[in-house]
């Protein structure tokens, strides 16, 4: 990418809450059901029919805004946008405009360890449209309005990302809070999380804009990256070749790698925006957001910094300790059964995500329970069984849920620290190498290697390798 120019990036981000009703109606939200079997005449945009105002919606509005720095309105309104598409039976959609319910956030993220603030303009609630489905109906479209109503929030970010990797790095930690809030699932390949790009170039060092181009509905986050990456290079060499960057709207062609036209962009003026006279402008005391406030969890950089001061986790594990709410509740479960939480990190991180991931099953549907990885540490920890042989119990306890006590004892894998014991055999095994003793007492001490190698064998890996390093050590120094 050329010095030269200067990427701007803006991301409106559409996010899908997690209600059991839609925003105005009272029908399910429940995906893949069959089409329009959650419809009712508000959904449908029957004549006479007037929206109610789903106050989930508004508390998941309020927790989002507060977990993002926003500015809580004490009054929003509700503005009719208009669209003329068959998957808006009303001709409008409700959502927020001038007065919208949160305002001026912000949200950390980092990208290769520098960290950056971007700022949130707003947070506005308004619903969803239906879908249109032109595939599998022999050269018919159909309208299916199960989505339609169904609450989102639109988080618009200040123009302040200036890589592919920024606008990345900002939609995953974005996601990771709504799922840490537990207002939306974040379900990119079900649409529950998607956004809009709006790309712009301009010479570096120059303050004014350059003309933006809005890349629409990318669900994604290597798309989205990609979508970036391309929009700008296409940009940077239409402005070399004197080529005037139009202000449009573009998809994002994963096929094909590329942006291609899909409109020319709207203005607000083309929505004709008014405030929906069927519904009344909406009032939030201070107690309701004190109430929210006093809800909301742990957030991701809050638990990132308690495990690194509390418990002197590394910045690398922290990190992937965070990314779920659920693993680092698994993690704190797991430290209050046995407090080792460096060693219970380790487990975590890397035998139990590698056999999560091998096994191609997800983290809430994981067998081995917080308790009984504490339980493995705490046996590994007491001298009951080695490193090597709390793998074999892990795999026991992956594969049927028991717990480690009854596995080591079911199976003997119980650890030998008899010295006296332990000393007879490396005895028996010196006494049967003498070769490779001269030669380690020669200076090949490689062969220390050997010699335990050979013991573990004897002991069916069941000695205590402190005594057996102990011990070997001492005897090799003849």
């Amino acid at each position: 990418m050329t010095t030269e120019f200067e990427t701007v990036i803006g991301l409106e981000v559409h996010v899908q809450l997690k209600t059991d009703s839609k925003i105005f109606a009272a029908s399910g939200t429940t995906a893949g059901l069959a089409p329009n079997t959650l419809t009712d005449p508000v959904t449908l945009g029957l004549p006479g029919c007037l929206p109610v105002l789903n106050k989930r919606a508004v508390e998941y509005a309020i927790k989002l805004g507060l977990a993002t720095n926003c500015s809580i309105a004490k009054q929003s309104i509700f503005a009719r946008k208009h669209y003329l598409y068959p998957d808006l039976p009303k001709g409008y959609q409700i959502s927020q405009y001038e007065e919208p319910i949160c305002t001026k956030g912000s949200l950390e993220i980092s990208v290769v360890d520098q960290k950056k603030t971007i700022g949130i303009t707003r947070i506005h609630m308004e619903e969803d449209a239906g879908k249109n489905v032109h595939q599998d109906y022999s050269g018919y479209s159909i309208v299916d309005l199960n989505r339609a109503g169904v609450p989102l929030l639109e988080v618009v970010s200040e123009p302040d990302l200036r890589s592919s990797a920024e606008a990345g790095a900002y939609m995953r930690r974005l996601r990771q809070i709504v799922r840490y809030l537990d207002v939306s699932d974040g379900n990119m390949e079900e649409g529950s999380l998607r956004c809009d790009a709006n790309v712009s170039v301009r010479l570096r060092g120059t303050k004014e804009f350059g003309t933006k181009v809005e890349i629409k509905n990318i669900n994604s986050f290597k798309f989205v990256e990609r979508a970036i990456d391309f929009e700008v290079a296409r940009q940077i060499e239409a402005i070399k070749n004197n080529q005037a960057i139009v202000q449009e709207t573009r998809l994002w062609d994963e096929t094909k790698q590329e942006t291609r036209t899909m409109r020319t962009k709207e203005y607000a003026q083309d929505y004709r925006y008014f405030p929906d006279p069927d519904l009344t402008p909406l009032v939030i005391s201070d107690n309701w957001i004190e109430r929210v406030r006093a809800s909301l969890p742990e957030l991701p950089t809050q638990v990132f910094t308690r495990l690194k001061t509390m418990y002197g986790i590394e910045d690398d594990l922290a990190e992937i300790l965070t990314q779920e709410r659920m693993v680092a509740t698994y993690f704190d479960q797991a430290v209050a059964a046995h407090r080792n939480a460096p060693a219970l990190a380790n487990w975590i991180t890397t035998e139990l995500f590698g056999r999560l991931n091998k096994e191609g099953i997800n983290f809430e549907d994981n067998p081995v329970s917080p308790e009984n990885l504490a339980g493995l540490v705490r046996l590994i920890d007491e001298g009951i069984i080695s490193g090597k042989i709390a793998k074999t119990v892990f795999d026991e306890m992956f594969l049927t849920g028991a717990a480690p006590n009854s596995i080591v004892d079911k199976k003997n894998l119980r650890q030998n620290s008899n010295v006296g014991e332990i000393e007879k055999t490396i005895d028996a095994i010196l006494a049967a190498n003498q070769e490779n003793v001269s030669a380690y007492r020669s200076g090949k001490t490689k062969l220390f290697g050997f010699f335990v190698g050979e013991i573990m064998k004897q002991t069916q890996g069941k000695a205590n390798p402190k005594v057996v390093n102990d011990i070997l050590t001492a005897k090799l120094k003849g």
